[in-house]
Parts: C-alpha cells; sequence; structure tokens
C-alpha cells in the first residue's frame, strides 16, 4: 500500500508545464544561436542537456511547487533545439554551390521542422529497445540525470544543492564573459585570433598553427582525451606526411607561393582523403551496430504486442500510441512533397518532377528509420557530443545522389539543379538524423527521474518547433554578415562551414563526374588501417581507443582548428584527474564542464552579435579599429594563454571551496 501511494505521489508531479515550456524556450534562444555559430565556424556542436539542467535549476528554484521532473521537461525542450542546429552541416550548401540566395524562412524552418519531429517520432519505438531495454551508458544522459537529483535534493542537502547550481550558473557566465571579451579582441583585431606558419618540410611543405579560440578549448574539454588523440593522429597523418609528400615537385619559392601551393593541395585533395576516412568509418560503425539494433527493434515490438494484449503498463513506460507515431510519419510526407515540388517548380528540373519527389519521399520515409536507429544507438553508446553524426549525414548524401543520378541518367538536367535537390532532400534526413541522435539521449534522462515518456516526447517537438524559428534568421545573419567560404563574395572573416563544404563538394562530385574517387579511396584505406588499430586497441586494452571518425574529422578541418581541440581536451584530461582526488569530485569534475560549456556559449553568442552588426552595417565591420599584425599575434598568444589559466583556476577555487 505504501508503494503505491508513494507512486502515486510521484505520478502528480507536475512536468509539462507553461512555465518550464517557455523558461526551455528561452534557454533554445541562447544555445541554438551558439551552436549555429560554432557548427559553421569549426564544424562541431556541443551537448546542452547539462548546462540547460543548470540554469533551469537555477531559475525555476524560485517558483513554488517546482520539480525533478519539470527541470527534466526544460532541459529536454533545450536539448531537442540545440541538438537540431546541426541541421546547418547541409543547408548553408546550396548557398555556396549558389542555388540560393539567401536563407527563406518558410523554407528553411519547414525542413528543420519536418526532419526534426520524424526524428522523435522515428526514435520513439527505439526506446525500449535501447533506453529500457539495454546496457547502453548514455554518458551525457546520466550525467544530466545526475544532475537533475541532486538539484532536486530536500532539507540541508537541498540548500547545499541550491549552492551548487548557483556556483555552477557563476562558473558558466564567468567562462562566458571570458570568452566573449576574448573575441570582442579578435574582433576589434587587437588580439589575433589564430597563429599559423608555413614552411617547407621534406620534399614538399606543410603548414602548422592554432585557433587562439577558448570556445575550442571548452570543445576539447567536452569531447575528451580519446577524441582529442584521434584527431591529433589525423593532423599527423594530414600535415605532416600527406601534404608534404603531394606538395614534392610544386613550385615552393617564395613564402607566398609555398601558402598557395599548401592551401591549393589541401583544398583540392587532402580534405577528399578526410572524406574517403569519415565515409568508411561511418560505414563500419553501421555494420557493428546493425546485430543489435535488429534485436532491440524485436524486443521493441514484442513489449508492443503486450501492451495491446492488456498487459498493465507504468506510467514511467507510457510512450506516445504506436498508431499516433505511424500515422505521424505518413502525414508528414505530404508536407515533405509539397516543399519537394515548391523546390522544383520553375526550375529546370521541373520536368522530373514526379520521379524526383517519389524517390526523394520514399527515401525519406525508408532510410529514416536505419538512420534513427544508427544515430540514436550511436549516442548511446558515446554520447550525443560525440556521435559522427556527419558521417551520417554524408552517407546520406553520397545515397541520396546515387539515387537521383541513376533515375535522372540520360537527361537533359542540370547537374547544379541535380545538386541543390539532393542537398534539400539530404537536410530533412539530416533533421531526422540529429534529433534521433538526441532523443535516446534525452528519454534515459527521464527514465532515470521517473519521467512519462509520452510528455517528454511532447516537450521534444515543442523544442524541434522552437529551434526551427530560431535557426533560419540566425543563418541568415550568419549569411550577410560573414559569408561562407568558397562562396562568390566571401572575405577573410567568411565562416568556413566545413560539413556544408564538404556534402556539397561530394553530391557536385557525384552528379559532374569530379568525384576524386582514387582520393577518398585512399582516405578509405586509411581508415580501414585505422579501424584495425581502433578494433586491436579495444580488444587488448580496457581503456584505450582511436575513433577512426575523429581522425578523419583531424585529417579533414584546417590545422588551425583542429590543434587547439586536443589542447582543450589535455586540459580537460587533467583537470578531471585533480578533481578526482577532491572531497566531492563528481561536483568539481561537473564544474570543469560548466566551464567549457561558458567558454562555448560566450564566444558563439558574441559570434551572433558581431554578425548582426557587421550585417547592420551594410558588410564592414565597425568594430575593425586596430590594424592588427604582428603585434596583435603576440597580444593574442598572451591573452590566450593568459585567459585558459585564469578561467581554470578560478573554476578550481570556486569547485573546491
Amino acid at each position: 500500500m505504501a508503494t503505491t501511494t508513494a507512486e502515486g505521489s510521484q505520478s502528480t508531479l507536475r512536468e509539462l508545464t507553461l512555465r518550464g515550456i517557455i523558461i526551455g524556450g528561452l534557454i533554445t534562444l541562447i544555445f541554438t544561436a551558439a551552436n549555429v555559430y560554432l557548427g559553421l565556424k569549426v564544424g562541431l556542436t556541443f551537448a546542452t542537456s547539462i548546462p540547460a539542467a543548470v540554469i533551469s535549476m537555477a531559475v525555476l528554484r524560485r517558483f513554488a511547487g517546482h520539480n525533478v521532473k519539470e527541470n527534466n521537461i526544460v532541459q529536454t525542450i533545450a536539448s531537442a533545439a540545440g541538438t537540431l542546429s546541426a541541421i546547418i552541416f547541409v543547408l548553408p550548401g546550396l548557398v555556396m554551390v549558389g542555388y540560393w540566395q539567401g536563407f527563406s524562412f518558410v523554407d528553411t524552418a519547414a525542413v528543420c521542422a519536418i526532419g526534426g519531429v520524424l526524428g522523435v517520432m522515428y526514435s520513439i519505438p527505439l526506446r525500449r529497445a535501447l533506453v529500457t531495454g539495454s546496457d547502453l551508458p548514455y554518458p551525457e544522459g546520466v550525467a544530466a540525470a545526475e544532475v537533475l537529483k541532486v538539484g532536486d535534493s530536500s532539507g540541508e542537502d537541498g540548500e547545499a544543492a541550491h549552492e551548487e547550481n548557483a556556483k555552477g550558473l557563476r562558473v558558466i557566465v564567468f567562462g562566458g564573459i571570458l570568452s566573449a571579451f576574448m573575441a570582442l579582441l579578435a574582433a576589434m583585431k587587437a588580439a589575433a585570433s589564430e597563429v599559423a606558419t608555413y614552411f617547407k618540410f621534406g620534399s614538399g611543405a606543410t603548414t602548422l598553427g592554432t585557433s587562439l579560440s577558448l570556445a575550442l578549448v571548452g570543445v576539447g574539454h567536452l569531447v575528451g582525451l580519446a577524441v582529442g588523440i584521434a584527431m591529433l593522429v589525423g593532423v599527423v597523418i594530414s600535415y605532416l606526411i600527406l601534404l608534404p609528400i603531394l606538395t614534392g615537385g610544386e613550385g615552393l619559392g617564395d613564402p607566398a607561393a609555398i601558402m598557395e601551393t599548401v592551401d591549393t593541395v589541401f583544398s583540392d585533395r587532402i580534405r577528399f582523403i578526410g572524406v574517403g576516412t569519415m565515409a568508411i568509418a561511418a560505414v563500419w560503425t553501421l555494420i557493428k551496430i546493425t546485430g543489435p539494433i535488429a534485436k532491440g527493434m524485436a524486443e521493441s515490438f514484442a513489449s508492443s504486442r503486450n501492451r495491446k494484449d492488456g498487459q498493465q503498463v507504468a506510467v514511467e513506460e507510457r510512450d506516445i500510441p504506436a498508431p499516433y507515431v505511424i500515422g505521424t510519419i505518413l502525414v508528414l510526407m505530404i508536407p515533405i512533397g509539397l516543399l519537394l515540388w515548391n523546390f522544383v517548380r520553375g526550375t529546370d528540373i521541373h520536368d522530373h518532377m514526379g520521379v524526383l519527389i517519389t524517390v526523394s519521399v520514399l527515401f525519406t520515409l525508408l532510410v529514416g528509420l536505419v538512420i534513427a536507429s544508427v544515430c540514436g544507438y550511436m549516442a548511446g553508446l558515446i554520447g550525443a557530443s560525440n556521435s559522427p553524426i556527419s558521417s551520417i549525414g554524408i552517407i546520406a548524401v553520397i545515397a541520396a545522389a546515387l539515387l537521383i543520378a541513376a533515375v535522372t541518367r540520360g537527361t537533359d538536367a542540370e547537374p547544379l539543379s541535380l545538386v541543390a535537390y539532393t542537398l534539400f532532400t539530404a537536410a530533412i534526413v539530416f533533421g531526422i538524423a540529429t534529433i534521433s541522435n538526441d532523443n535516446l539521449q534525452d528519454l534515459k534522462t527521464g527514465q532515470l527521474v521517473g519521467a512519462t515518456p509520452w510528455k517528454q516526447q511532447v516537450a521534444l517537438i515543442i523544442g524541434v518547433l522552437f529551434g526551427s524559428l530560431v535557426i533560419p534568421p540566425i543563418l541568415q545573419v550568419m549569411l550577410t554578415g560573414f559569408g561562407f567560404q568558397g562562396m562568390e563574395g566571401a572575405g577573410e572573416d567568411a565562416l568556413a562551414a566545413p560539413q556544408a563544404a564538404l556534402m556539397s563538394s561530394v553530391a557536385s562530385g557525384i552528379f559532374d563526374s569530379s568525384l576524386p574517387w582514387d582520393l577518398i579511396g585512399l582516405g578509405a584505406a586509411i581508415g580501414a588501417v585505422i579501424i584495425i588499430v581502433d578494433e586491436c586497441l579495444r580488444h587488448f586494452t580496457d581503456k584505450y581507443s582511436l575513433s577512426p571518425l575523429a581522425v578523419g574529422m583531424g585529417m579533414y578541418l584546417p590545422a588551425a582548428i583542429t590543434i587547439v581541440v586536443p589542447i582543450g581536451a589535455f586540459l580537460g584530461y587533467f583537470y578531471n584527474r585533480w578533481a578526482a582526488r577532491q572531497s566531492k569530485p563528481d561536483f568539481v569534475k561537473r564544474m570543469g564542464t560548466l566551464l567549457a560549456t561558458g567558454l562555448i556559449v560566450g564566444e558563439s553568442l558574441f559570434g551572433v552579435v558581431n554578425a548582426g552588426i557587421i550585417a547592420a552595417s551594410a558588410g564592414d565591420s565597425p568594430l575593425e579599429i586596430f590594424e592588427g599584425g604582428t603585434a596583435a599575434k603576440f597580444v593574442g598568444v598572451i591573452l590566450f594563454v593568459g585567459g585558459i589559466a585564469a578561467a581554470y583556476k578560478w573554476t578550481a577555487k570556486k569547485a573546491a571551496s
């Protein structure tokens, strides 16, 4: 009887409240803007669950009747929208190839919303299989649940928990102010944003350098030492082995010639080798998890049949009913068809509309479940932040491009239009990937705090809708303020948008038969060797690994971006080792995580503000009041090192006090 009362009391806690939705929406604005900027700058995004939970608890504690389930809904909304921002790994490609001149609010928001809602729906049947019925670790989901539980303590423990949450919020704010200040100095040209050098190496030449971005230090702290080392291995392969070999015999006279040669070889050849490595890594991951996914799906359907036969299901096991899930998926194929029709009408591929839309809708319908399964499993295995979501995007683009190329072979369709259509189709599928990558992580958090799954799934849909409204204007501000590298009129401060550039290059190469399959094959061979090394390390040791995808990213991204991420990973490793020796190791470690989050959010939000300033000034940056040059490089390095030292020292002092 006592157990029943406890369960009844627990089930009456408010979850999906109006104030929770509003707070989640406001947090969404911040984290989505930060993730869009970070993704366009370096091709990486960060998980928002833990910082959203900390902020939520700091705010909701001022309201009567707040509880752990309501806090869970807030972090669910914020994390869904923050994750959806990864859609920018595809959509900017439409501008970069010259097909779009800007981001239509309706089209962009619709792609985000439809893809995101499909991601929620496709991953609902996987909850029982991959969350409650599996031993996947879900590192970020478990960590977020622990944060929520601590914040929900009562009595003396509750006061201590509130104080810890207040400290956490101060750490986020401190890190944000520090990184935003550094970014402001860089925008003013008072301090350099990166330092790099080009030099002869072996028979050829190469380049090495580092960004002076505190946000990337935070990224390194969050992704961890294993990923950081793997990216460093990628740098060694690309910059100390492949570049010197491929630039050998080129004109390497004066420094300007060396710079031009190295940049050209890296852009035209090395990056495609990195593509091959990332592609084979994604395929290998898919092969490895096919068995567990099939088993989990079978268990999920068996559970649904048991419920239908009248077996009682606890509140904590109630999902959105299957008929609603299936119906929503099928109904959403209609607006997808309308979006594709609107995209094609009036273009040179208008005559092929019927076959193109049919192929794309079936592709989305059938491939969606596979992608949701893969992404959900990977998030459960290594966390949403470390999940190789971009590799899934690459595979989706290649598969869609090959299908569309097959059904339009022998026609007069223009390659540019087909490339754009492929990217638009892939963007919808990528929305499924981004949200399913996050959904199961959030549902794991909910399981651990006793949340009602269907309410959390509704919150995920709300988060998707919030994010869909925020992403289009931020993308347009980024385009107007900075532009993207490779597009016409892009300036020196243009955003790299590396993932979008990669996917548009792959699609273009398939349709105009210019894709360097030999370089991609070489990258795949390198990836195969790395996979063997990784499997051996995992088999013969318990603590070492070499992520093939992270190695591929280290090969693909510019060195200035890549090198600073391992720096942050090493800093995070040593900070966590120190934290393990403290009296409250989990709390001290969490403060380091929140510092890293603050460093990312501060610089990213300043980037959004700066883009708005530049856009309002018709493309000129009114903040550039210094000349930059050598002096700015010295200032930048000194402030970068000093800023890192100050950030970790201040955080360690606050955490240990």
